[in-house]
């Protein structure tokens, strides 16, 4: 047994090897959306030509493969160049936080607060806390990819844990496992209107509950720590054994012990960041808060607290950041403050390039409609199937899961699949709330291994300030365990849970119509 057990890894281990070496000899991101950007203009010249059958279910109109390579089309993108670039939300998501983040890291607070952390964490509880975290983090949008996955590295690396399986772990939880969390965030209530207005075309007077996958996401919490935490500690630090960090020692954070001035600088700074969340509570606390939403809400996207977390994010590590810095004697005038931020900037400048390209292809590629035509057609392939309900529900998983890896955003992709999954099933029992858990899973499980993920370039170069040679690859090697496991394990586990009849959620069944 342990030898077919050793062979098992040792087969494992060079198939991800494998990976990796092909993954690196891809082209750069940048270049790589760049490609993309042709081929789309290309295939949408090919198929502009063709009529297609398929019905768009926003529109119920057939799907028109639009030409980009027209006269008109490309003075259209010309035009709005700028303005495509500017306008893509990661971009702003990831420079505005970062802004107060690095006033926080290079001021010192970061690090002597990771420090004090790390005297209070057991080295056997990290993989899992990190995990944790990173899950959490799903409630503020996108704060796990500007914060949790680049602190993980650090924190792993000042465990005398390799880095590289700090960053993987916390991808696995932020990217990974997006739709698992104990805490409902936005992302719940824009994908259950797409769900209720879905399933309206058969029942027009049926109500979908908001939190209608809270209970099963909040179990798929700990699947999802479980599985990364094996994963992390047992598949992928034992393979970075041999990869060597060689990055810029002046861009690794070291960590020595705090003197008494830091330690005071530290409370102070951790002081103020505790009072700037008591303070933010006490406004959103009443219900005619500004910050909630014309019905009172604070968890719906019209909620301008939902709109707001980044600049939360940025108020939240600046000012303690700015206190750490002159109490502990870093900041000496508000000059230092400007050369945090304009550090951090520095370290930005490859994704900022990387997201002009990627921004393009995006764009281009919605435009096109080829996306729409994709999905559409996969979905209508497997209802044509006939399956039974179980076989089904797993189908919808892994098309979704496969889906994503063209298809970025989680709700574009249900305004197209759910007008056609979640009436599809009802006529054969099951319940919306069942389809969109389905839906969410499967769209959780590919994120970590597509390029084409707006952060993935990211996560690349957080992983490059360690081991230079870090490529898509390097990330794609590390990341395959995570996914593949995930869309296994948790499909599993998603049929077991029905199978039980555990709770979906509030107000959820698993049958149409409810019982």
């Amino acid at each position: 047994m342990e030898q077919t057990n050793t062979a098992h890894k040792s087969l494992t281990m060079r198939a991800l090897d494998k990976v990796e070496v092909v993954g690196n000899k891809l082209p750069d991101p940048a270049i790589i959306f760049f490609i993309c950007l042709v081929v789309v203009w290309v295939l949408s010249a090919i198929f502009s030509q063709m009529t297609f059958t398929t019905l768009d279910p926003r529109t119920e109109e057939a799907v028109v493969v639009n030409n980009l390579l027209t006269g008109a089309s490309l003075a259209d993108f010309l035009s709005r160049m700028v303005t495509i670039f500017t306008g893509f939300a990661p971009l702003g998501v990831v420079l505005v936080a970062m802004l107060g983040v690095g006033v926080a890291e290079h001021s010192g607070f970061i690090s002597a607060g990771l420090k004090r952390m790390l005297d209070s964490t057991p080295r056997t509880l990290l993989t899992p806390m990190v995990v944790l975290v990173a899950i959490v983090s799903h409630t503020a949008t996108d704060a796990g990819y500007v914060l949790v996955i680049p602190l993980a590295g650090v924190i792993f690396y000042a465990m005398g844990r390799h880095p590289l399986a700090g960053i993987a772990a916390a991808f696995a939880g932020v990217s990974g496992g997006f739709c698992a969390n104990f805490i409902p965030s936005a992302i719940d209530p824009l994908l259950q209107s797409f769900t209720q207005e879905a399933a309206q075309i058969i029942d027009p007077t049926i109500q979908v509950n908001p939190l209608n996958n809270w209970f099963f996401n909040s179990a798929s919490s700990l699947v999802i720590i479980s599985l990364a935490w094996y994963l992390t500690d047992k598949v992928i630090e034992p393979r970075l054994k041999e990869v060597a960090v060689d990055g810029d020692p002046n861009e690794i954070p070291k960590f020595e012990d705090l003197n008494p001035v830091q330690t005071k600088a530290l409370r102070y700074a951790s002081l103020t960041m505790l009072a700037g969340i008591v303070g933010l509570i006490a406004i959103l606390y009443p219900e005619t808060s500004p910050l909630r939403d014309a019905n009172g809400e604070l968890t719906t996207f019209a909620a301008p607290v939902m709109q707001s977390i980044v600049p939360i994010i940025f108020l939240l590590f600046l000012i303690p950041g700015v206190v750490y810095g002159y109490m502990s004697g870093t900041y000496s005038s508000t000059k230092d403050m400007i050369d945090s931020m304009t550090k951090a900037m520095q370290g930005m400048s490859y994704y900022i390039v990387m997201a002009f390209f990627c921004a393009l292809f995006i764009d281009a590629f919605g435009k096109s409609n080829l996306g729409a035509l994709l999905a559409i057609n996969g979905a209508e392939f497997l209802q044509g199937l006939s399956l039974p309900a179980s076989v089904t529900i797993v189908g919808i998983i892994f098309l979704t899961a496969f889906v994503n890896l063209f298809v970025g955003s989680s709700s574009a992709k249900w305004a197209l699949l759910g007008p056609i999954f979640v009436p599809m099933l009802m006529q054969l029992g099951i319940s919306p709330d069942l389809t969109q858990a389905a839906y969410r899973l499967g769209d959780s499980s590919s994120n970590i291994i597509t390029p084409l993920l707006p952060y993935f370039p990211l996560v690349v170069i957080y992983c490059q300030r360690y081991v230079k040679s870090t490529g898509i690859g390097t990330l794609l090697s590390l990341m395959l365990p995570y996914s593949i496991t995930f869309l296994i394990v948790w499909t599993a586990f998603l049929l077991i849970y029905w199978t039980v009849g555990l709770p979906l959620g509030v107000g959820a069944s698993y049958v149409y119509p409810a019982g």
